[in-house]
């Protein structure tokens, strides 16, 4: 267990190091959303109205409607990010090398996304602080409670980057893979409206929000935020964290994919 707790510590803190030493990484992970935040939340709240019910109940801003969607898509970017890294891991050859660890495979693998969640929900808190100094604020304990949300969330999207650094042989292709995944995950969810308003649009794009896992994070963090718990949510958010993962461990067998990358 010593072994696996150093193997956990020490990658968590290269991942750690590799976020320091990038400082434009942070950057552009608070800019993105605070620009959706600051600019684009006026003409989306005049499409909605100044007001709008969301499933607790209570009559918010549509600024602060988004504030978690905003939150879900810094993760969701991080995960694509943290893949990114794995694709360039793996043209260098530290990934051949980490996997050749006695450690099992998808312990080391899992530590790589428990440092990519880890630096995820700096992000993330950094954000909200930014956005509650402009006056959004969520109820004080909603922050702790979104904590175990968000460490789900960044599980499950982290998987998700995981299991697609595990099909992508080449860096530059990588930037394609990525808007491929990352924009319609982000569009066709209930990140920026929720899914009544889908619905009044067409039955069959809200059917698309309901099956998109970002919609299931997003929520669960939305509702963690007012200090409540969505079941539905949570099922689906940890039943998408189990099969992205175990995809990616077969992406990620010898036999099959970093094995068969070099032939």
């Amino acid at each position: 267990m010593t072994a696996w707790m150093t193997a956990l510590r020490a990658i968590v803190a290269r991942e750690a190091m590799r976020f320091i030493h990038q400082r434009g990484r942070f950057l552009s992970a608070l800019v993105r959303p605070l620009v959706w935040l600051l600019v684009f939340a006026a003409g989306f709240r005049a499409a909605l109205g100044v007001s709008i019910i969301p499933p607790y109940q209570t009559y918010i801003t549509y600024e602060v409607y988004i504030v978690p969607g905003l939150c879900g898509m810094i993760q969701l970017f991080n995960g694509m990010q943290s893949s990114l890294s794995l694709v360039y891991d793996q043209e260098m050859g530290s990934m051949r090398l980490l996997l050749t660890s006695p450690l099992p495979r998808w312990w080391l693998l899992f530590c790589k996304l428990v440092a990519g969640v880890a630096v995820s929900i700096l992000q993330v808190y950094v954000f909200l602080g930014i956005a509650a100094l402009t006056g959004l604020t969520m109820p004080p304990m909603g922050y702790l409670y979104a904590l175990p949300a968000l460490v789900l969330s960044g599980l499950m999207l982290g998987a998700l980057g995981l299991l697609i650094s595990s099909t992508v042989r080449q860096l530059e292709n990588f930037a394609a893979v990525m808007n491929f995944v990352i924009f319609p995950m982000f569009f066709l969810s209930s990140a920026l409206y929720p899914l009544w308003k889908m619905a009044e649009s067409s039955d069959l794009l809200r059917d698309i929000c309901v099956v998109n896992p970002f919609t299931h994070a997003v929520e669960l963090i939305r509702f963690a935020l007012y200090q409540s718990l969505h079941p539905w949510a949570l099922l689906w958010v940890g039943l998408g964290f189990v099969v992205f993962f175990l995809l990616a461990l077969l992406g990620y067998d010898p036999a099959r994919g970093l094995v068969g990358r070099t032939r």
